[in-house]
């Protein structure tokens, strides 16, 4: 098969890294792959997608349409692309691509046009947008249950087209990561670290940590919480962690390998308000970390064994809480630092469990399938 993959941007993040791994994946199988970005590069330092995609042989495109002001430049962009390219499969990701990208491709004459859903967003704008796109979709991919959920109820999109493939992850890279040392920070090597790594934004309900950080770690003076990531949060939370002193609270700005961190940190905390299905969680498990994640959509599928059954690693509700529950999230995270045994034995069950359910190699077979069974039989319209 020929398939473009149309994404808003490639920085590295979650929806990118999933593209990408798909991207290589499919393309190792024998498939010809291209992947269009609406924006333009990442800066050099940010750019290791890229020479992930340039070193497995993929072509890769930039429009450099980084406003929304240049969106009807940007569609006839990619109706060019996509006539030179010719593809059998469209697939795109994230709210840009999907809005532009599949009416494009309809335009382009495609055959088959593929969108994908990553985040329960409810922002009106946002909906009515998505909701004008998916008329031009063969199939949505949501990478959750829940995704699925909000996609036919607040999008209108009709289940039949609707089709769950959650994120995979890289077990091995985080598995075997080098533990990073905290002395790099003016940290103790045994210092008990929680980790927080993502935007820096009100839709990850940062302000539970800070509003809760001093009643989790108060008088422990190896508890540490290491803040990692960018956004229109950070003046205000390096205000805060300066009050809060060094010897508690660090930030590091974004970082392009992670894993270290991770495999050091005690916890991973995401008390988000809504998410698709995070890959920092996933990241963290397959580093052999608890979490300590709101139960909102995708997260709580990721901690669950088979659709509607009880969680399979957190039966007790000791690695998520209640979205907003301040209460629930010092429980969670005072529990995980008092155990360390448990919060071991936690962090291996999430390994084991993340290796069996959420691998890239099961990812790409999904797509895959989808695709050859889209392509065999196109959809009418």
């Amino acid at each position: 098969m020929k398939i473009d993959f149309l994404i808003t941007e490639l920085n590295v993040g979650g929806a990118e890294k999933a593209l990408v791994e798909l991207a290589c994946g499919l393309h190792q199988r024998g498939h010809r792959i291209r992947v269009v970005a609406i924006g333009s590069p990442p800066p050099p330092d940010r750019d290791r997608l890229i020479r992930q995609l340039a070193q497995a042989g993929i072509a890769t495109q930039f429009g450099g349409f980084d406003s929304s002001t240049k969106a009807f430049a940007a569609w006839r962009w990619l109706i060019r692309q996509l006539r030179d390219s010719q593809p059998d499969v469209c697939q795109t990701f994230l709210f840009h691509a999907n809005c532009l990208g599949t009416r494009a491709a309809r335009s382009a004459g495609v055959p088959v046009v593929v969108g994908g859903l990553r985040v329960a967003e409810p922002k009106r704008f946002r909906l009515m947008c998505e909701r004008v796109a998916a008329r031009s979709m063969d199939r949505v991919v949501c990478v959750s249950s829940k995704v699925r959920d909000f996609a036919i109820e607040s999008l209108a999109i009709p289940a039949d087209r609707c089709r769950v493939i959650p994120n995979g992850v890289d077990v091995p890279r985080y598995r075997d990561a080098v533990p990073f040392r905290w002395s790099t920070l003016n940290w103790p090597d045994d210092s008990s670290v929680a980790l927080f790594v993502g935007r820096l934004h009100p839709q990850k309900g940062i302000e539970l940590i800070t509003k809760h950080w001093s009643q989790i770690a108060a008088g422990r003076s190896n508890r540490k919480l290491l803040l990692v990531g960018e956004g229109p949060l950070q003046d205000s939370l390096e205000r805060w962690a300066t009050d809060i002193g060094p010897d508690k609270v660090r930030m590091l700005p974004w970082q392009s390998e992670v894993a270290p961190l991770m495999k050091s940190a005690r916890m991973l905390l995401l008390p988000s308000h809504y998410e698709g299905m995070p890959n920092v969680v996933l990241e963290a498990m397959a580093a052999g970390r608890p979490v300590v994640c709101s139960r909102v959509h995708g997260s709580d599928e990721l901690l669950a064994g088979d659709p509607g059954s009880a969680g399979a690693v957190d039966r007790m509700g000791e690695q998520s809480f209640p979205p907003g529950d301040g209460d629930a999230f010092v429980r969670c995270a005072t529990a995980l630092f008092d155990t360390p045994d448990r919060s071991t034995l936690l962090g291996q069950l999430n390994q084991q469990h993340v290796g069996q359910r959420f691998s890239y190699s099961e990812m790409i077979s999904h797509y895959e399938a989808l695709y050859e069974a889209l392509t065999a039989s196109p959809v009418k319209r």
